[in-house]
């Protein structure tokens, strides 16, 4: 009887071990739905910050994942540097590189949504003579916008920005070849009207690609062409 009686209560507290384990694991999972990652957009930022000053700025309000600050364009750069040789600082101090906008990926939504509200239009610096005491935030929440759509649009841009470069490579090396050409070609024909022979020079035709617009133009007129012909199709099938 004793036995049976161990065996019960070595059964009961297996069991009751397994129930709190299966707990544990639904609250986990329940966890994991609820904390769904949210971005925020920044619209504009700030001279002299970079990622690890806002994720040191953000941090307060949540767990941060990932952050991405897109850099100005390199003229807007140089311009910076050419102030800073200008000005009187010291050559050991980096120039800071310059950022147009950014997001931000906090691990819960709610986070995210704190920070938009509560932050948007509110100064950056919370003492007087900080840095960017005089600075507001411009933060906007991203509602279904997910990590993998910014990295597709940057992606994007980078291969339309690759490919603008080869177009524009290419036509600097079309006209660098024409002006040689030309310029060796009037070369040799001042040479001949030197010596009194007459020359039959033809200025060669450079074919240019066609533009959006004529490209358009011509696919009506195609388009006429064939309703033209099959109209003339049927009036002749009708007749024989």
């Amino acid at each position: 009887m004793e036995d049976l009686e161990d065996k019960n209560s070595e059964d009961s507290q297996s069991e009751f071990l397994n129930k709190e384990v299966d707990d544990n694991e639904e609250k986990k999972n329940v966890k994991k739905k609820k904390n769904k990652p949210g971005i925020v957009y920044l619209s504009q930022i700030p001279k002299y910050m970079n990622c690890a000053i806002l994720k040191n700025l953000l941090s307060v309000h949540g767990e941060i994942g990932r952050v991405y600050l897109q850099l100005a364009p390199k003229d807007e750069q140089a311009k910076s540097k050419a102030v800073k040789k200008d000005s009187k600082e010291k050559k050991n101090i980096r120039t800071p590189r310059i950022f147009t906008e950014g997001w931000v990926e906090f691990e819960s939504k709610r986070a995210a949504k704190f920070v938009a509200n509560n932050l948007n239009g509110q100064a950056i610096g919370t003492r007087k003579g900080r840095r960017f005491y005089d600075v507001l935030w411009n933060i906007k929440y991203l509602p279904r916008f997910k990590w993998i759509h910014l990295s597709e649009r940057l992606a994007y841009e980078k291969a339309v920005h690759k490919q603008r470069l080869r177009t524009e490579i290419s036509q600097a090396k079309r006209e660098s070849t024409f002006f040689s050409y030309n310029l060796d070609r009037s070369k040799k024909l001042k040479l001949k009207e030197q010596k009194g022979e007459i020359s039959n020079f033809v200025m060669p035709e450079i074919k240019q690609r066609e533009t959006e617009m004529e490209i358009v133009e011509k696919k009506k007129k195609n388009k006429k062409q064939n309703n033209v012909e099959n109209d003339r199709k049927t009036f002749l099938k009708s007749i024989f």
